[in-house]
């Protein structure tokens, strides 16, 4: 269950990056809507698979409700789903 919330939320995090950082450009100075339309569903429905993943992870691992949390909101910025994969994978590579 691990690997696979760190696989999907990794996933999740490339697409939001591309979503802030290619569609929406693409979208707002080369107005190319469609970068968003398409990228967001990806984006959306990746979304909805990590948090579902993530409370499945959650359970299996009696995370606390503040961890949830922080990993729930850093989904949401730029760039910290990596660095919490990072954290999480030292704190669980000598289980």
């Amino acid at each position: 269950m691990l690997n696979l919330y760190r696989k999907t939320a990794l996933i999740e995090g490339i697409s939001y990056l591309i979503l802030l950082f290619i569609a929406m450009p693409l979208k707002y100075i080369f107005n190319i809507p469609e970068a968003v339309k398409y990228f967001g569903w990806i984006h959306g429905l990746l979304f909805i698979v990590f948090a579902v993943i993530l409370l499945a992870a959650a359970i299996q691992y009696k995370w606390s409700l503040k961890r949830i949390i922080i990993y729930f909101i850093g989904s949401v910025l730029p760039f910290v789903p990596f660095y919490l994969d990072k954290k999480l994978k030292k704190e669980y590579e000598h289980r």
